[in-house]
């Protein structure tokens, strides 16, 4: 299987290297371009073995897949080079491009092509490290082709498939949401600091307690109310804790900020 990953900035760069990083295919069967050299060389200067090109076309020559990471504004002059090089009977088109409709997608195959595969899909920044949380939308693909788009992107991460019209929401809630959960590691850390601790230990301690968090869930399937509950004593300081916050509007700015993300 052959990749194709047109632009090599945050995202396009950030998949490159993790799906060479990866070892799911031969970085040999990875191409990148992007019209910026520097970009490039940094991706090859990494990993050697991975193919880069100014020339988009040379993404798509032999690709199977071919991954589009381009800014939105960017995408529909970018399609249109390509007219005639993109062979929608055979290739897989996969964009992180946001705001491009599986619709807008399937217009660029034209109406020789009726049905061309086409993804649609929404990562995080924790791609960078093999932890995103990437949810895919597709249209006109087979089972096989969406166990091989499925099957790259779980090497960085997770996917979820799900319908193109909950996109909004997934992306309030995990793209966005990365930097909401950010912003309250922030937060606490601040808080830490202003308790007596050193900036440095408030941010190791956070970690590890957002790591407890996560691993306490994923391993008990239980609602966080219910691990909130074993933690809360009747007069104790944690539950103060939780009604100041509350007192200060924590739930409703979190609601309402993701409610913001999808407008």
């Amino acid at each position: 299987m052959k990749i194709g990953i047109i632009g090599a900035g945050n995202m396009g760069g950030s998949i490159a290297r993790g799906l060479a990083f990866s070892g799911i295919i031969p970085q040999s069967d990875i191409t990148v371009c992007d019209p910026t050299e520097a970009v490039l060389n940094s991706i090859k200067s990494q990993y050697p073995q991975v193919n880069v090109s100014t020339n988009n076309a040379d993404a798509v020559a032999q690709a199977d897949i071919v991954v589009v990471a381009v800014k939105p504004w960017l995408l529909d002059g970018v399609m249109a080079a390509l007219n005639g090089k993109f062979d929608f009977s055979r290739q897989i088109l996969v964009s992180v491009v946001a705001g491009a409709t599986l619709q807008h997608l399937a217009s660029f195959a034209g109406e020789g092509c009726k049905s061309p595969a086409v993804f649609r899909l929404i990562p995080n920044i924790a791609i960078s490290v093999r932890q995103s949380m990437t949810f895919i939308a597709h249209q006109g693909a087979s089972s096989e082709q969406v166990g091989m788009v499925c099957g790259l992107f779980d090497a960085l991460g997770s996917t979820m498939i799900i319908e193109e019209r909950i996109m909004g929401a997934c992306t309030a809630v995990s793209s966005c949401g990365i930097a909401y959960v950010m912003r309250y590691i922030r937060a606490a850390c601040e808080g830490g600091v202003e308790l007596g601790l050193y900036p440095g230990q408030a941010r190791d301690i956070m970690l590890q307690t957002m790591k407890g968090a996560v691993s306490l869930l994923e391993a008990t399937g239980n609602n966080p109310e219910v691990e909130i509950d074993k933690v809360t004593t009747p007069g104790g300081i944690t539950i103060k804790g939780l009604n100041a916050m509350e007192a200060n509007g924590f739930t409703n700015a979190v609601i309402e900020g993701l409610k913001a993300s999808c407008k």
